[in-house]
């Protein structure tokens, strides 16, 4: 059975690599059940194991730690009033489909910004959800032996949007951050948007599950 660790306070970004690391280890040991860790992260850039770092622009000049990830992907951010949602799932059990897996992550935020009123998509070609042409969620994993690591780092708070200015987010020139507050144009607390998205993610994994198994 799907589990949901909603953890307290801000987690350095090692200790969130760290904490996802062991579970990936006893998921595929069989010794522990598959896991959504939901989290906020200490103020740290991260970028994945690229040769073209250029979305970092000049690292040297960055307010916050950088830290290289294994992960896909360009230079992001993760800091306070972002929450971060890490799948740990063996997609042996639900059909090795990543891009399948991906669509789902999409499609629980999406939920969940209808749930606050705010008109969010997709957009052809580019992972993540958008509004308009303003990005509020960014998607990233990496998967070892078909079980799935990182994940999700959806804005919440405006709090969170100013770091973005000093790198290029994910290697998109001109895109604009943007945070579930700002669009939905009222105050939305970490919780609340955790409350929301719990069981969101639970249904949407749950059912995934099972439609993989009975499609064996």
């Amino acid at each position: 059975m799907l589990s949901i660790e909603h953890l307290p306070g801000r987690i350095t970004y090692e200790d969130g690599l760290r904490l996802q690391q062991q579970r990936v280890d006893g998921v595929l040991a069989g010794d522990e059940r598959e896991t959504i860790f939901l989290l906020e992260h200490e103020p740290v850039y991260t970028i994945g194991r690229i040769r073209d770092q250029s979305s970092l622009r000049d690292s040297a000049l960055l307010r916050h730690p950088v830290f290289e990830t294994n992960r896909g992907g360009q230079a992001t951010y993760h800091g306070p009033g972002q929450l971060v949602g890490y799948p740990i799932l063996d997609l042996n059990r639900r059909g090795r489909d990543l891009h399948a897996h991906l669509r789902l992550i999409e499609e629980v935020i999406l939920q969940t910004c209808v749930h606050f009123g705010v008109n969010a998509r997709r957009r052809d070609g580019l992972t993540g959800v958008w509004t308009g042409e303003r990005k509020l969620a960014s998607i990233g994993v990496g998967v070892r032996k078909w079980v799935t690591m990182h994940g999700f780092a959806f804005n919440i708070t405006r709090a969170c949007l100013s770091p973005f200015l000093a790198i290029t987010p994910c290697g998109l020139d001109g895109v604009t951050m943007t945070s579930l507050d700002v669009e939905a144009g009222r105050p939305i607390e970490i919780g609340e948007a955790a409350s929301v998205i719990t069981p969101l993610l639970t249904e949407a994994f749950d059912q995934n599950r099972r439609s993989s198994v009975s499609a064996r």
